[in-house]
């Protein structure tokens, strides 16, 4: 499935104002935020409104068919949930921003329009730090031998080829 989505220095400005609207809760950048994604779109933006729990606090947001999005605000979303983090928040602003754009199969394509918005993000500092783990794991690897075949074949690793003295 192909899917349009707005460029990557766009998207890091969308992200940006959304994760300081996370911590400073200044509603100037929420709204930034959402009217730059519904200007690429060319979509009025969605009916928001905050709640502080959601179905029990099962839900984190919910939208509608006529347009309103129902979200946990980030004051409320950081106290009494297991997942309080800030990244959190942000993709299911996305998530719903997704079901609001694309109507159509709406749970497969929001969360595939969320997985969209977020590559690349911060793909620099990913990359050079997952090299490096991923290099370090290789030479652990390289260093010990797999204990998994002596394990499975009741040989131990000092044994010879069968020989008896």
């Amino acid at each position: 499935m192909r899917m349009l989505v707005p460029p990557i220095v766009q998207r890091r400005e969308i992200d940006r104002q959304l994760a300081a609207y996370f911590q400073n809760h200044r509603s100037s950048m929420f709204r930034g935020a959402i009217s730059d994604l519904c200007r690429f779109y060319g979509l009025k933006q969605p009916r928001i409104q905050w709640f502080e729990y959601i179905d029990r606090g099962k839900t984190a947001g919910r939208t509608f068919e006529d347009g309103r999005s129902h979200l946990v605000h980030p004051e409320n979303w950081k106290r009494c949930r297991v997942y309080n983090s800030e990244r959190m928040w942000v993709q299911t602003v996305y998530h719903e921003l997704g079901h609001y754009l694309l109507w159509c199969d709406a749970e497969r394509k929001a969360e595939a329009f969320t997985l969209r918005m977020v590559r690349g993000l911060k793909r620099s500092l990913r990359t050079r730090c997952g090299s490096m783990a991923k290099d370090r794991r290789r030479r652990n690897r390289a260093q010990k031998p797999s204990s998994r075949y002596f394990r499975l074949s009741g040989r131990r690793p000092d044994c010879g080829s069968g020989d008896r003295q």
